[in-house]
């Protein structure tokens, strides 16, 4: 009589390949999921960046930028307090050998996988100096970063030191004394100051500060065309819930251009 040979082990390897697409669809599912909560957390966390409100404020700040006719482009540029990388195209279209530097590696990660350039992790606030290993550019870009450091004085001494012309755009207070006017920040909301500590320099103390450390410093004759940017320094600061900001220009050379003057303006129309 014929002898039926049974494997044994059969029974076990369907068991097996039954635990192993379970485990597979398990681990399928987590990771989905991961996604979306990654997914939802940054939409959280960068919700303001992504605010139709606070791309209108970039567009304005940019735009009254290209209005100032300054020689931008295929330039050495160190972009300083980057964020998520809303200023670096500005450079990037112009053929710009761009060096972005932010503070929070979070924003870090995503100006990277936003434009696929390398960005660098400092703490501007901290350790300034470190900009100093990246060489000298031709230009600085700080735009919406100087009010939120707590030592606003060091990192102007810093770029001064690794770029020949810096282009600042920061918050500013009303008044004519020389104050760098501290405050404090949440330092848990993304756009505002990594360790709490910022600050709201008068104009006056920000344009003697520059001509510590650059012989030519600017102001201009105009203004970004935004509630936050101020036509008027002579009168009230107006509504005390908004920002007041300014622009300057501070460079190792001479820059011949109408729409820079020498002297604070007291009237600065939109642009």
């Amino acid at each position: 009589m014929a002898t039926i040979a049974v494997n044994p082990r059969t029974p076990e390897k369907a068991g097996d390949s039954g635990m192993v697409w379970l485990r597979k669809s398990i681990s399928w599912r987590l990771g989905f999921w991961k996604q979306q909560l990654a997914f939802l957390r940054d939409r959280k966390i960068y919700a303001d960046f992504f605010s139709p409100g606070y791309q209108r404020h970039n567009i304005s700040r940019l735009q009254h930028l290209e209005s100032l006719g300054l020689d931008l482009a295929r330039k050495s540029v160190l972009e300083t307090g980057a964020g998520i990388g809303d200023h670096s195209l500005f450079y990037l279209y112009r053929n710009c050998r761009l060096l972005a530097v932010e503070g929070r590696a979070g924003h870090a990660k995503k100006l990277s996988e936003r434009l696929g350039i390398d960005v660098k992790i400092v703490d501007l606030d901290r350790e300034p100096e470190r900009l100093e290993q990246f060489g000298r550019f031709d230009l600085v870009h700080c735009y919406g970063l100087l009010y939120h450091l707590s030592d606003p004085a060091r990192f102007l001494s810093t770029v001064s030191r690794v770029g020949d012309c810096l282009l600042l755009e920061t918050c500013v207070s009303f008044g004519d004394e020389l104050s760098p006017n501290k405050c404090r920040e949440i330092s848990s909301i993304p756009s505002q100051a990594l360790h709490g500590e910022g600050c709201r320099p008068t104009r006056e103390w920000i344009f003697d500060q520059l001509k510590l450390h650059y012989r030519y410093v600017y102001a201009t004759r105009t203004q970004p065309r935004h509630p936050e940017f101020p036509t008027d320094w002579t009168g009230p600061a107006g509504e005390h819930t908004l920002l007041k900001r300014a622009v300057f220009v501070a460079s190792h050379s001479p820059i011949c251009n109408p729409n820079l003057v020498t002297e604070l303006p007291q009237q600065q129309p939109w642009w």
